[in-house]
């Protein structure tokens, strides 16, 4: 059998993202690019990288008809799909610079963005998100054009246009530009937990040295297949799962959503999945839930499995003894794990997390079932990798090691300071805030505190901002505390507080699945909103807390809940595009109820 090699195009061949596409194209012609589920014929369909390129001219024609000029600010909201790409790659290849936008974002704040950006071109899913918009357009946008990817059979009034009718019949090959490597290639709105999002600006080179520098750190071959179901419009997404695999050469499938995640995997046969921890969370209490109606027999099995799985990987990473019970692995994991590894489509051998902590038992027990999961770490301003574990040297309870090129240091207030090529050129139209979060040596503050072990490997240890103070001068993060409490399937979101108070209390979103059981569990009627404030449900509650927090210091303990049904979203502006809670407009929600935890 012949060995499977790699086909990486080098950081300075590509230069920038358009000659990254250019390269890739003139290495692969006929090697599949793209995978996409048509719903018409239920089928999964290839497109070459040759056919790629086709579309691309196309949509160059078409831009280059609005008569933008390089520099120019052009935005797209659109789902993970081959459109995604065509738009980006000819953007880029004429110069303009592509503002992405999150697709369940608000309307009033995709406004704001278009307006700060000066957007002039809008490439959208759908004419909903047009009619929901356009109220919020005003005389101060200078967009120009509205571009509707799906065709619908309503009539659009300018500027607003199907892609179909917008699109030439005709067009001529992919033009032949490149352009300086440092040159301004996107800006990427952060949907910020306070206040307006601010435009972080990310060169060529910044997400092409993120992309060479994650690749010294694991390898992707041409024969690997990436399942994209994070929004392109999130960095991580777009960096390591369209421009990494590009640089790889390896295909790219598109989830059909959520949803149908599972069924893709089955159906896709992915080898390579970017996500979040939040899927892997939901997927950890479903086994949990199912686990729960199994036979003493079958639950000791998959406990020893992982158990044993887990001392097996910490041996093979160098950091415990052989065992002879090892040599019962070929059952347990052809019995247990195999099963487990047959829900990911049977193929999968390199998962990384990151865009939050995962929670480390999560990570136990998918390495455990012989997954080989790797947790990461950036921030949108670093584009976005600024350290990943890798294969040989995974400390789940780290983020890894800094990738090659990026130096980090400890700074006041033990907040991990992160230098490299990946670090944005500055905020948009916004001096001070780039200021203050990069310093005159070019250290850029990420807000986290962290540790640095011996090997190098980073510990994220808190968030400044987010940091409790107790009355007693102790101070809590409650990140963990809250990742811990929602690993129980009846809370579906947490949020901690007791600034300056002498305990903490905890404001908890019940699954609404869960709730009606819990309350015939204590005799009340689910349908009475006045339940949820049952004392002795609350009781229990706190009871059922202290045992989920029972690893925590005596410090993390729960003395008092609210209870809502309520759940914090997008929609309700309790919640960020990329899902992360808005603190401080949830504690001004929920004032009169966190005043009630303490004066009651």
């Amino acid at each position: 059998m012949a060995e499977i090699t790699t086909d990486i195009i080098p950081l300075e061949q590509a230069g920038t993202l358009y000659g990254l596409f250019r390269e890739r194209l003139k290495r692969s012609p006929h090697h599949a690019a793209y995978r996409s589920y048509d719903a018409k014929d239920k089928a999964w369909h290839d497109i070459t990288w040759e056919e790629v390129s086709t579309q691309v001219a196309r949509w160059q024609e078409a831009i280059e008809k609005e008569g933008l000029e390089p520099g120019d600010r052009v935005a797209i909201n659109l789902k993970n799909c081959k459109e995604w790409v065509f738009f980006d790659q000819a953007a880029m290849g004429l110069g303009l610079v592509v503002v992405p936008l999150y697709p369940d974002d608000r309307p009033d704040n995709v406004a704001y963005i278009l307006q700060d950006a000066d957007v002039k071109l809008l490439f959208l899913q759908n004419a909903g998100q047009w009619k929901r918009l356009a109220p919020s357009i005003t005389e101060e946008h200078a967009l120009k054009r509205v571009v509707i990817n799906n065709n619908d059979d309503d009539a659009l009034p300018s500027p607003a246009v199907y892609s179909d009718n917008w699109l030439p019949e005709n067009w001529g090959i992919i033009k032949d530009w490149d352009n300086e490597p440092h040159q301004l290639a996107s800006i990427i709105y952060t949907s910020g937990t306070t206040g307006r999002p601010k435009g972080v600006m990310l060169s060529h080179h910044n997400m092409l040295s993120v992309s060479s520098g994650s690749l010294q750190f694991f390898d992707v071959f041409p024969t690997d297949i990436f399942l994209s179901f994070l929004p392109l419009s999130h960095t991580l997404e777009r960096t390591a799962g369209y421009y990494l695999p590009m640089m790889a050469g390896a295909k790219v499938a598109y989830a059909r959503g959520i949803p149908q995640l599972a069924d893709d995997m089955l159906n896709v046969k992915p080898s390579i999945m970017i996500a979040v921890p939040r899927i892997f969370e939901r997927i950890y209490t479903r086994l949990q839930a199912q686990l729960a109606d199994k036979s003493v027999i079958a639950k000791g099995l998959f406990k020893t499995t992982a158990a044993l799985g887990w001392a097996r990987f910490k041996h093979q990473q160098g950091r415990g003894w052989w065992h002879p019970s090892f040599l019962l692995w070929p059952l347990l994991n052809k019995l247990v794990a195999s099963k487990v590894k047959e829900r990911f489509g049977g193929n999968m051998r390199l998962i990384i997390s990151g865009g939050a902590a995962l929670p480390e038992q999560v990570a136990k027990l998918f390495i455990g079932l012989d997954m080989c999961l790797l947790q990461g770490y950036g921030l949108t301003e670093t584009s976005p990798v600024i350290s990943v574990n890798s294969p040989e040297s995974n400390i789940p309870s780290s983020v890894g090691r800094p990738i090659p090129g990026v130096a980090v240091m400890i700074g006041e207030n033990d907040e991990l300071l992160a230098r490299g090529p990946g670090n944005m050129l500055g905020y948009w139209n916004n001096h001070k805030a780039t200021s203050q979060t990069i310093n005159a040596q070019g250290w850029l503050h990420t807000g986290d505190q962290a540790r640095i072990d011996e090997a190098g490997h980073i510990h994220i240890t808190g968030r400044i901002k987010d940091i409790l103070v107790l009355s007693n001068g102790e101070k809590v993060p409650p990140g963990d505390i809250e990742s811990a409490i929602i690993m129980d399937p009846i809370f579906e979101q947490a949020l901690v507080v007791g600034e300056g108070e002498s305990f903490l209390s905890a404001l908890l979103v019940l699954d609404s699945d869960h709730w009606f059981a819990l309350a015939k569990d204590h005799g009340l009627d689910g349908f009475n909103h006045d339940s949820l404030n049952d004392k002795a449900l609350h009781s229990d509650i706190v009871k059922r807390l202290r045992q989920l927090l029972h690893d925590f210091p005596a410090y993390a303990r729960i003395r008092r809940v609210t209870l809502t049904l309520e759940p914090w979203t997008v929609e309700n502006d309790l919640m960020t595009a990329t899902m992360k809670i808005k603190r401080p407009k949830v504690i001004i929600h929920h004032q009169s109820d966190i005043e009630a935890m303490y004066t009651s």
